[in-house]
């Protein structure tokens, strides 16, 4: 559908000149148009057409200040007309970002300025060469002529291999950060089936533990928006909950938010379970749980490797086993701190911080066989994921260290997965290891912050998979509220960016620089659902909406 109007023209001066980068043009007196509107200027030399889209729009008179204005309109009168209209014009500033000769010679003066249609608008983008095979609905672009254009990611650029990884920042609540991040999976589960698995963890109440079940909340317009995009309006496909052990029979033996009915119909389903960790099958992790302990001595990382290879510690087989060996190892006159040639201030600083975390009911001393208390290890569960399937990780009820020994714990899981590095026992699943494996995290600045503690095993994890990932398949996508304070290295190799409603503040930070100002500012007002894009295919930043969730969003929505 042609929706092109002449709007404008051109308007090259001496101080304000026409450019290869970019251009301005005046505005008929009926036209509306908004920053991210997409513009389109025909050259007479070569038949090409030359795209722009809109940055600033600005409106001038050929009063000499606001004094003149003032006095103009009878000393101030507010109700006073004035009998001669003042020489006005509203003109739009403009960058290029295409042409379809490759020909940037500036556009010239007086040159007629159209309103995109949707044809117009895809070849601006770049959109009409992503191949539909790898193709992933982005959202919905709007512009102010009325035209909605369906946006689409190169595949290859979000989960790989030419580029891959995603982060999505802004304020909580009003962003819907995670609301589009589940918009995505759902569109990568439905375009990629069984060659994609995916890992959330569940950071919020019971946000993300009702995925498998459709929202009943859901209207018949915003269903349509589903449609448009290409994707089914269904909540998500082959669903499994991990909860951290709890005893609490009540519970279900979960230690969750969810409900006691909504865990008993998903035990019954067989679509549940509750994970641990035992000293025999997890020593080698506990590493993670000082992710965010500042250790600039390697203090700790010298109780770990002693632990590893001390002889004290060789018939060490249950976690009750190592906190009485550990009660040995700080006690003054015990001659075991001497033998390891670690200071006893270090063994006691160790002790603290693990006794903190190990008391936790997820750590039990055996994995028991019970049906009733549906015991799983985690790495397990991960090493026999499959394609098409998806893991929700509930850490919502537990402390920050033990996030990040859990969040730790998937990562090294899925990088032996995709190495081989495991037992030929370890994969019971006959089906071929998934092509990608997609982990999505909120609250990313916990685990990889803009000052990161020193020598933190995570935030290696973390950059190992950021920068070699994409080529082995491993993809992270991320969420947090202030882009700033995640480390440099993580958002450097995140090919998508995407930015919800954040402060002026957070806008006013080097992250930001890139950004138009009129743009920045917008990101202060956007409304909930507006997100701005960056990705490496389009040509421009874009703001774009999303549609509403087609999963039930839980009992506290």
């Amino acid at each position: 559908m042609n929706n092109r109007k002449l709007i404008g023209r051109v308007s090259a001066t001496e101080k304000y000149p026409s450019s290869c980068d970019d251009f301005q043009f005046w505005l008929s007196d009926d036209t509306i148009l908004s920053p991210f509107d997409i513009v389109r200027v025909e050259n007479k030399s070569d038949d090409s057409v030359t795209y722009g889209v809109v940055q600033d729009i600005l409106h001038i008179t050929d009063g000499t200040g606001h004094l003149s204005n003032y006095v103009s309109s009878d000393f101030g009168n507010v109700d006073t007309v004035p009998m001669t209209r003042r020489l006005s014009l509203s003109y739009a500033k403009v960058s290029v970002i295409h042409n379809t000769k490759e020909n940037f010679m500036p556009v010239f003066e007086g040159s007629p300025v159209y309103t995109a249609d949707n044809n117009d608008i895809e070849v601006a983008l770049g959109l009409d060469n992503i191949d539909e095979k790898s193709a992933i609905p982005a959202g919905l672009m709007k512009a102010s002529n009325n035209v909605a254009v369906p946006i689409k990611y190169n595949g290859d650029f979000l989960i790989g291999p030419e580029g891959a990884h995603m982060n999505i920042s802004g304020i909580s609540g009003l962003a819907t950060k995670t609301s589009y991040v589940m918009f995505l999976l759902k569109a990568i589960q439905y375009k990629y089936k069984d060659d994609v698995a995916i890992i959330v963890m569940n950071v919020k109440g019971d946000d993300l533990l009702h995925i498998h079940q459709p929202n009943e909340k859901i209207t018949a317009s915003q269903r349509a928006e589903w449609d448009t995009l290409g994707i089914p309006c269904e909540p998500f496909e082959n669903v499994k909950y991990l909860y951290p052990f709890r005893k609490r029979k009540d519970k279900f033996y979960a230690n969750t938010a969810l409900s006691t009915e909504d865990l008993a119909e998903q035990f019954n389903e067989k679509r549940a379970a509750n994970f641990v960790y035992t000293f025999e099958h997890d020593i080698s992790k506990v590493d993670m749980l000082f992710a965010n302990v500042d250790d600039p001595n390697h203090t700790i990382e010298s109780v770990l490797n002693y632990i590893d290879y001390g002889a004290e510690f060789r018939d060490v087989s249950s976690w009750e086993e190592f906190k009485d060996e550990l009660k040995e190892f700080c006690t003054k006159g015990s001659g075991k701190n001497n033998s390891s040639n670690i200071l006893i201030q270090s063994w006691q600083r160790f002790r603290r911080l693990i006794n903190n975390s190990i008391n936790d009911d997820v750590f039990v001393n055996a994995r028991s066989l019970a049906s009733d208390l549906q015991q799983v290890y985690l790495s397990d569960e991960v090493l026999n994921i499959n394609g098409g399937q998806m893991l929700v990780v509930d850490i919502a009820g537990i402390t920050e260290q033990l996030q990040c020994l859990i969040f730790g714990d998937i990562i090294r899981s899925v990088y032996s997965l995709k190495h081989g590095d495991y037992d030929t026992d370890d994969r019971r699943s006959e089906k071929p290891v998934p092509k990608r494996i997609i982990i999505f995290v909120d609250e990313l600045n916990k685990y990889a912050p803009s000052t990161p503690s020193k020598n933190s095993p995570l935030l290696a994890n973390l950059l190992d998979v950021t920068e070699r990932g994409r080529s082995e398949g491993v993809v992270l996508f991320s969420a947090e509220q202030f882009r700033s304070a995640i480390h440099e290295r993580i958002k450097g190799n995140c090919g998508t960016n995407v930015y919800g409603r954040t402060n002026a503040i957070e806008v006013s930070r080097s992250d930001y620089k890139f950004v138009p100002s009129v743009y920045a500012n917008m990101m202060t007002r956007l409304k909930k659902g507006d997100l701005i894009l960056h990705h490496p295919v389009f040509k421009t930043l874009l703001k774009i909406q999303f549609p509403f969730p087609s999963y039930n969003q839980g009992g506290n929505k």
